[in-house]
């Protein structure tokens, strides 16, 4: 159960960067361009913030029931660098990300000018972005597998 819900949190990951690259760029040609806030910007938000609360979702299930890592650091208070950065770090930035795009998306529509919601979706997402990169374990294979 453990590699299944490893491997799932593994793709997840690959979709949420792909869909938060996508509401970055489309955020930003539409405040650049002046252009009207569509139905399909607005759609991309949303698509967005579902995975990431999936991911959220799988990733919570993994820390507080599945993961080994966890279970050493919960039981000891401590472990090697590796544990420590799973136990801590990437919870919390990835926790804090996802915060900030839940809360960019809901101001972003709370907007009545169409730049304001692109201006506001561009820099929250932005942020929640660069979390995102800088809490991926980029010393673990990037696509896990059964």
């Amino acid at each position: 159960m453990y590699i299944t819900f490893l491997t799932l949190h593994s793709i997840l990951r690959w979709l949420l960067l792909l869909s938060l690259i996508g509401t970055i760029i489309t955020s930003l040609h539409g405040y650049l361009r002046k252009r009207a806030y569509s139905k399909s910007d607005q759609l991309i938000r949303i698509f967005t913030n579902a995975i990431s609360h999936t991911q959220l979702l799988v990733g919570f299930i993994l820390y507080f029931g599945l993961s080994p890592l966890i279970q050493l650091f919960l039981k000891n208070g401590t472990g090697p660098t590796q544990v420590l950065f799973f136990a801590i770090y990437h919870l919390l930035m990835m926790f804090v990300a996802v915060v900030i795009m839940t809360v960019g998306g809901a101001l972003a529509k709370k907007k009545t000018k169409d730049m304001h919601k692109f201006k506001t979706t561009l820099l929250y997402y932005s942020v929640a972005l660069l979390l995102i990169l800088l809490a991926i374990p980029w010393f673990r294979p990037l696509l896990r597998t059964f």
